[in-house]
């Protein structure tokens, strides 16, 4: 008498007893047998997982010279429906084709090997070694003050327990 409930929306009770009343098994149905409890329990009702794996789209990506040479292959075709042939066998569309071609004329093989999307913006490089120039700086400026800072404090250091600082200049001539 044990089965499984599902109802329409999808969500259901796994070895839930139509007859059950409760958790302790009282007895709800005909004739007023009792059950034994469901070993899975009959708990809160929770979804059924769907077991269909998405598989991921992954955009294909052509070289160069795969490029070329379906461009050769579709220029030696004469017949009627060869190039249809050629595309279906490659697993390719008109639109590729059509695209390549006026790659091609513009510049070249070396047009069908540049990478999609935008352009690098040549001023991005130069905009980050500026940034980093003026993070050097103001690093370096921090340093210049505490080196003069700790100067200063030298100097006064030795004027109060009498110390007579000499200049390196004065160093080089006395010697």
């Amino acid at each position: 008498m044990k089965r499984a409930l599902e109802r329409q929306d999808g969500w259901g009770v796994l070895g839930a007893d139509p007859g059950v009343a409760g958790e302790g098994g009282e007895a709800g149905g005909v004739g007023g047998e009792a059950s034994p409890p469901s070993p899975l329990g009959a708990g809160p009702l929770r979804p059924l997982p769907d077991p269909e794996v998405e598989p991921k789209a992954r955009r294909r990506q052509f070289s160069a010279a795969y490029k070329l040479r379906i461009l050769e292959q579709a220029d030696r075709c004469q017949g009627r429906g060869e190039i249809g042939a050629l595309l279906r066998r490659e697993g390719l569309y008109a639109s590729h084709l059509g695209r390549w071609r006026a790659l091609h004329r513009q510049g070249g093989a070396a047009a069908l090997g540049r990478p999609r999307g935008r352009k690098p913006d040549p001023d991005t490089v130069l905009r980050e070694q500026l940034r980093r120039l003026e993070r050097d700086n103001q690093r370096l400026q921090r340093a210049l003050q505490q080196a003069e800072t700790i100067l200063e404090v030298q100097k006064k250091l030795s004027e109060v327990l009498g110390i007579r600082l000499t200049a390196p200049d004065e160093e080089e001539t006395s010697a």
